[in-house]
């Protein structure tokens, strides 16, 4: 039968398989409760008990790696490589926070669609940006989105940026040298502003101005020659669009148009996120 196959059952005694007298079942019950509390139990994920079987722990073993850390979990491989590529970048300024990214989703050389949303509102005075892995990205943004959320309903706060963060980090951490490809930058503003990178392999990094991708070396360029404290929104806006559209002249996987999100610094408590989005960077 299948369930003989998979429990490497087949063509073995019964003997070899059950080796307890007929009689004794008061010895085995007493073996199976001992194993079921028994501490050598508790590293298999789900508390998964292990019949007295000589064939049960191999088995257990093949059928449970799945749900050990990642170091252990079979990798399947692509095909063929991937090139990521894009330009996000997140400022401040006397007037809130701007995070501006481009739209272009490259797969290698293909540019696989030209109007992604690269910046996700994920709380009222929240924004991120995101790099990467496409599909990595949207479940990570998704399950940042459900723990702010679920945090706010247990403790009637909001989560503060940095714990967002740090939040974000060590869901990521126990995921650091796998496929796994997501690089998201938290954007916004509470009593000051707030622009923290988070990684795949779970390292934080603080900063008033951060630009992720493979168009970020040129966006720096324009932002560092044009950024000060005391810009306008209307002077911040362009600038932001400036750099992500020389960018995209230097990087071949970033393009078509600019999303901008402009965090309004003006309340202690941002009630929505003011934004600007798709413009084209031909304009």
């Amino acid at each position: 039968m299948a369930l003989e196959d998979i429990c490497c059952f087949k063509d073995k005694p019964a003997q070899q398989l059950f080796p307890f007298p007929a009689l004794e079942t008061d010895y085995h019950n007493l073996e199976l409760e001992r194993l079921k509390t028994s501490q050598t139990n508790w590293g298999d994920p789900q508390h998964i008990f292990i019949p007295p079987f000589p064939q049960a722990t191999p088995f257990i073993s093949r059928r449970t790696s799945r749900f050990r850390p990642p170091n252990h979990a079979l990798t399947v491989q692509r095909p063929f490589p991937l090139s990521h590529g894009t330009t996000t970048l997140g400022f401040i300024f006397q007037g809130g926070v701007i995070a501006a990214a481009d739209t272009r989703a490259s797969a290698g050389g293909l540019v696989a669609c030209p109007a992604v949303h690269k910046i996700t509102p994920i709380h009222s005075h929240l924004v991120v940006t995101s790099s990467g892995s496409g599909a990595d990205c949207m479940l990570w943004e998704r399950i940042l989105i459900r723990e702010i959320r679920l945090y706010e309903l247990r403790h009637k706060r909001r989560l503060s940026i940095r714990a967002s963060a740090k939040l974000l980090s060590f869901m990521l951490h126990p995921f650091k040298g796998t496929d796994v490809c997501v690089a998201l930058t938290l954007c916004g503003w509470e009593k000051e502003g707030g622009i923290i990178y988070v990684c795949s392999d779970g390292a934080r990094l603080q900063g008033d101005i951060i630009s992720v991708g493979s168009g970020s070396p040129y966006a720096y360029g324009v932002l560092d020659g044009g950024l000060s404290w005391g810009l306008s929104k209307e002077e911040a806006i362009s600038l932001a669009r400036e750099a992500v559209f020389r960018a995209t002249h230097r990087d071949a996987y970033s393009g078509n148009n600019v999303d901008l999100f402009h965090i309004d610094a003006q309340v202690q408590q941002v009630k929505q996120c003011k934004y600007v989005r798709a413009q084209r960077l031909c304009d």
